[in-house]
């Protein structure tokens, strides 16, 4: 496959069992032949997209001092504000050239996830900033639960399997901005080959030359999204429940040829995760004799605090 298929969640939304149908088909077999598709039919409008990206770039233009006011020790980058260069890509020495933002999961005082949760960390000098956040946090929330109930239904399982799972999960909306590029960027790029976390990814502005997927041939090719499209991609923790039925497919964010190095990129992507207590271990019926088991149990909790060592957002 050499582009990314384009599908249509309010085809999955109709009353119309034969669209419906029709949806899943396409989501699934998009997944397992790349591990990508672009979606349009969400929940974000015009004007919250607009607002959101006035509220990000506010805040990257901040000083850099002010920016590291907000960025909170001891929770492996969960909440607020992480400096450039921060993060590395897994199998990698160099720190990506991005710095980033993460809004998470909203839960009422009486959750029994309050606890688990870090608070989301209010940003003084932007009134809007935190409350456009969190209306793009739920309006993402709510597309990822249609596209896992699609995905649901492609596995064989109950539609509302994952509804639980999913419910107060531990999501992160994580603007990022990937400054103009100053000098030879010697072997770093804005953000290096790897693999998501989560179960699903759905991410916004992936309009424009810069992401790039590998597909099953090992060849990259240009992932580009219409203005009105979310670019949604299997994670690790969806590709491991389905015995890599569906592909966690590696991707890559390039540097720019070096006329547009003077340029800022933003992109805003939302990782779907589940409680950390959900099980990841393989469904039984994506294990076969053609399909022997690939991966050992563990749990989503378990997982993600292992890859954030990886990612050297955790220290051991």
């Amino acid at each position: 496959m050499d582009k990314i298929p384009s599908v249509d969640l309010r085809d999955f939304l109709s009353d119309n069992p034969e669209r419906k149908q029709k949806f899943v088909n396409e989501i699934g077999k998009a997944y397992e032949e790349i591990g990508f598709v672009a979606l349009k039919g969400h929940f974000l409008d015009d004007q919250l997209v607009d607002d959101l990206y006035g509220e990000v770039k506010n805040f990257f233009e901040l000083p850099t001092e002010t920016k590291q006011k907000y960025e909170i020790p001891g929770i492996g980058g969960q909440r607020g504000y992480v400096g450039f260069g921060k993060e590395t890509a897994k199998g990698f020495k160099k720190g990506d050239l991005k710095e980033f933002w993460h809004f998470g999961q909203y839960v009422s005082d009486d959750s029994k996830y309050k606890s688990q949760y870090p608070d989301n960390v209010i940003v003084d000098e932007l009134p809007k900033f935190n409350e456009v956040g969190k209306e793009t946090y739920q309006m993402l929330e709510k597309t990822g639960k249609y596209v896992l109930r699609a995905l649901a239904l492609y596995l064989g399982l109950d539609e509302f399997y994952f509804d639980d799972k999913i419910a107060e999960g531990n999501s992160i909306l994580r603007p990022i901005h990937y400054p103009p590029i100053t000098q030879e960027p010697d072997d770093a790029v804005r953000a290096a080959a790897h693999g998501d976390i989560n179960l699903i990814t759905l991410l916004m502005g992936s309009q424009g030359k810069g992401l790039q997927v590998q597909n099953h041939k090992g060849e990259w090719i240009d992932a580009i999204a219409e203005p009105d499209e979310l670019m949604i991609n299997v994670g690790d923790m969806l590709s491991r429940h389905t015995n890599n039925k569906l592909k966690s497919t590696i991707h890559r964010v390039v540097n720019p040829p070096r006329e547009l190095w003077g340029t800022s990129r933003y992109s805003i992507p939302f990782f779907m995760h589940p409680v950390s207590e959900m099980s990841l271990n393989a469904l039984e019926n994506c294990v076969d004799e053609n399909h022997p088991k690939l991966y050992e149990d563990t749990t989503a909790g378990e997982f993600l605090h292992e890859r954030l060592i990886e990612l050297g957002l955790i220290k051991k």
